[in-house]
């Protein structure tokens, strides 16, 4: 079901909000962005809210109420190009929406346009909560320390500064400025921090490592919340389902942006709204005003929906983990040698290197090179396992050929006894999944999904192997 949007004049392509605006200030030239105050409740006639004028984060199935949101979007100088709309990609009654274009759209023209005045700005934030918030971070970075997470609290500030925006507005109810946007988010979600125990006991290694990160940063957000420095009432804080609500909506709608010397992730209501395609349309960019604009990359025919990229298509297991989606055209999935894990860093090779190939199961030669370097290390020919990681580091080719030749067999017999048990695995796996309710276990077509990707690609490597000897 296309939902109809407010059709904006394309001279809104020119429109750029000052510096000195205060937030949420309507546009004076637009007749329908006077009295904001008094639109308040026109806004909000279709919010389902609970009381006290909270979003309702415990009915998952609670319908989305983007229409109000795109009314809001509009007062609020959010712009979208003439043709570009929300669409239900489910059907009716679904709750997954997305943006397409039902006009022709021109390489590099401004799609979706968002004022950094709603813009949720990582930066932004930390200069509006200061000490308090800087306080509740250096608890983060404690409990982090503390646990040996694996990625440094640094890294992930930003994020942890949208989570905290968003339980701060969410607890102003309807009073507050993004109301409309945060009853148009999705309530539920098939994601890492959302799995059940028994979810993670249906999962192979990589994924179960992936999913249970997620999981654990979350956990250690709230902790760091809890030590009641920034200002949330303990009734929030306590809240686990609006605190994994928050925390999941800041992680799955943020786009980063890279500017010197600095790192900040920004969320743009509507903007966020764009899914994911291995080869996307449109990409998300941060200007120094702090506006969010899409741009279209190429030009893009009537009818399209409007996608960005949201990770690495040659890996589909981080998008699983993270957004709780398979990408339907991912081409390569990663070799499932977490085992091997310090044996990958040592050849400074990243994981979307080590991949199959969905279509063939043809394996990467990198994948070659870490089952050799294995060999090596465990065989106790150390002057050798040196000389063949220098030459992996070097791309030095004919030392590598060299190494690959010699040891063929050894790397092949390593490699099938990997595919096999990984089969072995994802067979055990999948069937413990199809076993459960999946009324109480939402997440498990998903999970199949991925271990039966996992199975049909390691199958046909396994044959592979098999022709090589």
């Amino acid at each position: 079901m296309k939902i109809s949007s407010v059709i904006i004049s394309s001279a809104f392509l020119a429109h750029r909000p000052s510096a000195s605006v205060s937030a949420f200030a309507a546009p004076a030239a637009d007749a329908r962005c006077r009295s904001a105050a008094s639109s308040i409740t026109r806004l909000h006639q279709f919010a389902e809210t609970q009381q006290g004028g909270y979003v309702d984060v415990t009915d998952v199935r609670s319908p989305r109420d983007v229409f109000s949101m795109e009314e809001w979007a509009a007062q609020y100088g959010i712009q979208k190009a003439d043709g570009v709309e929300l669409y239900n990609t489910d059907g009716y009654g679904g709750n997954d929406y997305s943006l397409y274009t039902s006009s022709d759209v021109s390489a590099s023209q401004t799609v979706v346009f968002v004022p950094a005045d709603v813009v949720l700005n990582s930066d932004a934030v930390q200069m509006e909560f200061g000490d308090s918030l800087q306080q509740a971070e250096a608890s983060l970075v404690q409990i982090d320390d503390a646990a040996r997470f694996p990625q440094g609290a640094e890294y992930r500030l930003p994020l942890f500064r949208l989570m905290v925006k968003i339980l701060v507005e969410y607890e102003k109810g309807t009073d507050g400025p993004y109301h409309p946007w945060l009853n148009s988010l999705p309530r539920q979600f098939f994601n890492g921090v959302s799995m059940t125990k028994a979810c993670f006991k249906c999962l192979p290694p990589y994924a179960g490592w992936l999913t249970s990160n997620e999981r654990i940063n979350c956990s250690h957000f709230t902790s760091a919340l809890k030590q009641g420095y920034v200002p949330l009432s303990q009734e929030t804080i306590y809240n686990k389902e609006v605190t994994k609500w928050a925390y999941n909506n800041a992680l799955t709608r943020f786009h980063e942006s890279w500017q010197p010397e600095r790192r900040v992730k920004v969320i743009g209501p509507v903007a966020d709204m764009l899914n994911h395609a291995s080869e996307p349309n449109c990409e998300i960019s941060l200007d120094y005003d702090g506006n969010v604009n899409v741009l279209a990359l190429r030009d893009v025919p009537a009818g399209s929906p409007l996608t960005v990229s949201l990770g690495d298509p040659t890996n589909p297991t981080p998008l699983f983990a993270k957004y709780g989606f398979l990408p339907e055209d991912c081409a390569t999935i990663f070799c499932k040698a977490m085992q091997l894990e310090p044996r990958i860093r040592e050849l400074g090779y990243d994981f979307a290197e080590l991949v199959f190939q969905t279509e063939t199961g043809e394996i990467a030669p990198g994948v070659w090179d870490v089952f050799l370097y294995d060999i090596l290390q465990k065989g106790g020919d150390y002057d050798a396992a040196m000389q063949f990681c220098a030459a992996c580091q070097n791309n030095d080719e004919g030392t590598k050929e060299r190494y690959h030749s010699e040891y063929f067999a050894y790397t092949l017999d390593a490699l099938k006894r990997h595919v096999r048990s990984i089969l072995r695995d994802a067979k055990k796996l999948t069937r413990k999944a199809q076993s459960y309710d999946v009324a109480r276990h939402p997440r498990v077509p998903v999970i199949v999904a991925h271990n039966q990707l996992v199975s049909r690609t390691f199958a046909m490597t396994a044959t592979l192997l098999e022709q090589m000897g």
